[in-house]
């Protein structure tokens, strides 16, 4: 039988292999944690090759993604569809094996991996995912939800500011099923890190409140061995496995040195590493003895069908339970989600009220938030702003059965860990913070967009707007940033109406984030037939017209649609035949067919003005070059929003002088 050492050197081929025929990648560190590797995915790992979506399935997270070889190696060594083939076509074109991890690619790769610590906060997010999941529907006798979170970190997690955000709220937390195990190789890219990175690792998680074990030798079996099983008794802190480890492992002449970090080891330290292992078998060769101890689809098939019938017995002791979690996980929305949502949208409608677009979030998610138990939200520490927190709102600091979580000044963590909870399953998260601070989690943001998972983003404070907080508070290029982001779905509503159906378009998206854009200030609620309400879902629609064709057409969105309207009003009474479109999404309106958008902007009528309190040349993809834009060119200032309005030209003057510019 092969030795736990043949085991891990089975990883280290592969690595040095695959990195080696694509002359690109990171050997280093699949080779250094290979014996880590091997002991808790042979000896603690529960899941299944052969269903990677099991409920129940332990997840693992290769935060230092720029390793992917490891991950790659042990999904093929254990049974998933990864076959010898995509491991030699490593970081070409379409293979599943990219140069990092993604998500949606490869079998058994619960997220994607690259940017450095975000990893470790996704598992953050797995981790409360799965022990709110427990809460809420494990009863006694049933413990359908039970499985732990497996992470790896480097030191370049270490070092990015989002571990400490998220590790900081994982040991606040308590989140006991979260281990995660630090490569403590004490090499980067730029050589030995004690000249850039002497923090007290361990103090530092024990000051978080986590559970550390020192000193783990990251080659010795029996070592890593105990101390998972120490980490595993500890049921109240999150832990930290320090494992020492050599990067490069086997290599004679570049083991423990930054040049086996990001590159090939090269043809003849290839050779050289297989006979200092003893490893005599060809590149991509795996002898049948060493796969048939590292196959784990027949252990995982008895695992999930053990789990089966558990969930069988909790479903005769519980069966509304047990519906209400297959559909969950599923992600499936409720049988009378359609008319329910559809009809609050037609009540707001018909009780017009001028609020602030985040105070018609609040009341959406009042009387959306009754029937999606599913909603787990948050706010990074500014809930009586965003608006995040209704009636029925619980804390997780109060009960881990709740739905909201209080993540504290933690914008970029907040964000990267809801795209965890996003990814674990069973829940439909939000967050929120203003819309300025965007540039703090934006990396996350795109992750989500890569990703293209459902996950919801409250931004509230849209514009100068914000007043008197001034520029510094004030967002002006974030729209347009997050509307040319691929995979993402942006909406700035103009009134409760249009708050209400974005809100139900962010519910209903299942191929991508949607970002939803509020207003401080109020804003004035417009009149609609039953078609103009009908089309809002489709991102923009002629909200006022004229009779026959427009001579111009005004665009707006958010808090400009009011001034817009009116400008319309005294363009319509001095003569001119004047259209109003309110775009609250320009991608759902993008997404239209050509002949729905044809007669919402009519490429006969060039004359066009767009009105939107930020950067406004984003605005020349709708009006043309030739067009006119009532828009930001640069940051704000600190005054009264009535004066910054005025001070920028946001006023109903203003719009009917930039139109009369056009036909004249």
């Amino acid at each position: 039988m092969p030795s736990r050492n043949e085991l891990a050197n089975a990883i280290r081929a592969l690595s040095m292999d695959a990195v080696q025929k694509a002359n690109s990648g990171h050997p280093g560190a699949p080779m250094g944690m290979a014996d880590i590797a091997e002991v808790l995915w042979r000896d603690y790992m529960n899941h299944n090759p052969t269903n990677p979506h099991w409920a129940d399935r332990d997840r693992f997270v290769l935060s230092n993604g720029h390793g992917s070889m490891l991950i790659y190696s042990l999904l093929h060594l254990t049974g998933y569809d990864l076959p010898m083939e995509e491991l030699k076509n490593f970081r070409q074109l379409h293979s599943k094996t990219p140069g990092h991890p993604e998500y949606g690619y490869t079998a058994g790769v619960e997220t994607t991996t690259g940017p450095l610590g975000q990893g470790i906060a996704n598992a953050v997010g797995f981790a409360i995912a799965e022990r709110t999941l427990a809460a809420q529907f494990n009863q006694p006798g049933h413990d359908i939800v039970d499985h732990h979170t497996y992470a790896f970190m480097g030191d370049g997690c270490m070092m990015e500011g989002i571990s400490h955000e998220v590790c900081s709220l994982a040991g606040t937390m308590k989140l006991g099923k979260l281990t995660a195990f630090y490569d403590d190789n004490g090499i980067s890219i730029d050589g030995h890190v004690e000249g850039w990175f002497t923090d007290d690792t361990a103090a530092r998680f024990e000051a978080y409140g986590w559970h550390v074990i020192r000193g783990i030798d990251g080659h010795d079996s029996a070592a890593i061995k105990k101390a998972i099983d120490d980490a595993h008794s500890v049921k109240d802190k999150p832990s930290l496995l320090l494992c020492k480890t050599v990067i490069a492992f086997g290599s004679p002449n570049k083991a423990g040195t930054h040049g086996a970090h990001g590159a090939a080891l090269g043809d003849d330290e290839v050779a050289a590493t297989r006979k200092q292992l003893g490893w005599n078998y060809p590149p991509f060769e795996i002898p049948q003895d060493i796969y048939a101890q590292w196959d784990a689809k027949e252990a995982g098939k008895a695992k999930e069908a053990a789990w089966d019938e558990k969930f069988a017995a909790y479903a005769k002791a519980h069966p509304e339970l047990a519906k209400e979690f297959k559909r969950r996980v599923n992600g499936e929305l409720p049988a009378n989600w359609q008319a329910d949502s559809q009809k609050f949208i037609e009540e707001l409608q018909a009780k017009p009220a001028n609020i602030a677009s985040r105070k018609a979030s609040q009341n959406t998610l009042e009387a959306f938030g009754k029937v999606l138990p599913e909603f787990l939200g948050g706010s990074a520490d500014l809930a009586p702003s965003n608006l995040t927190m209704w009636s029925g709102s619980t804390s997780l600091s109060d009960d881990v059965a709740g739905n909201y979580i209080h993540y504290g000044v933690r914008e970029f963590g907040m964000t990267a860990i809801t795209n965890g909870i996003a990814l674990h399953g069973g829940f439909l998260p939000y967050s929120a913070t203003f819309l300025m601070f965007v540039e703090y989690a934006r990396n996350a943001v795109r992750m989500a967009a890569l990703m293209k998972i459902r996950n919801v983003f409250v931004y509230t404070h849209d514009s100068i707007g914000l007043g008197e907080d001034g520029p510094t508070h004030q967002p002006v290029e974030q729209m347009a940033s997050l509307r040319v982001t691929p995979n993402m779905s942006t909406w700035r509503p103009a009134d409760q109406v249009e708050s209400a159906v974005a809100w139900k378009y962010a519910i209903e998206r299942n191929d991508g984030p949607v970002t939803l854009i509020f207003s401080r200030q109020n804003l004035t609620q417009q009149p609609r037939t039953a078609e103009q309400l009908a089309n809002v879902a489709r991102g923009g629609y002629v909200l006022k017209d004229c009779d026959g064709t427009p001579e111009v057409i005004l665009i707006a969105t958010g808090s400009e649609v009011g001034i817009t309207v009116e400008a319309a009003d005294k363009l319509a009474a001095a003569g001119t035949k004047v259209r109003v479109v309110s775009m609250p999404s320009t991608d759902a309106f993008d997404k239209q067919d050509a002949a729905y958008r044809e007669s919402v902007l009519p490429k006969a009528v060039s004359a066009r003005v767009a009105v939107e309190a930020g950067i406004a040349d984003y605005w020349y993809k709708y009006v043309g070059l030739n067009g006119a834009i009532v828009g930001m060119t640069r940051f704000g200032e600190s005054a009264p929003a009535e004066e910054l309005f005025k001070e920028f030209g946001f006023t109903v003057e203003n719009v009917v002088a930039k139109a009369k510019s056009l036909l004249a």
